[in-house]
């Protein structure tokens, strides 16, 4: 018996989608932890270049850096890809749970 709140041929593109950018949702994943990580090497790096001045100062430096700053610029993408292919997949499997429990439902109720 069909669900007729979930259409069968929503939950299938809901899996496809879900097979489909499996890789995609992990590259954004894996690009945002590497962004993350690099950001303290790269101000560890901007410090280093400031060795002569105090350590509160190498940070000022350091984050007052175009190149820190670029790098940020690049994390808030980063951050942006991965967190929407997060709640695509987050939607994605909401609506197969949702046509589970509705033909769980439907089943019960014959």
């Amino acid at each position: 018996m069909r669900n007729e709140l979930i259409p069968d041929e929503a939950v299938e593109q809901a899996f496809d989608w879900l097979r489909d950018h499996a890789e995609h949702c992990a590259e954004a994943r894996a690009h945002r932890i590497y962004l993350e990580e690099y950001r303290k090497s790269l101000k560890a790096k901007i410090m280093k270049e400031h060795a002569d001045l105090a350590l509160g100062a190498q940070e000022r430096e350091a984050y007052a850096s175009p190149r820190y700053v670029e790098h940020l610029e690049g994390l808030k993408i980063a951050v942006l890809n991965d967190e929407r292919f997060r709640f695509l997949r987050e939607a994605n499997l909401a609506k197969i749970e949702a046509w589970r429990t509705a033909a769980a439902n439907r089943r019960a109720q014959i």
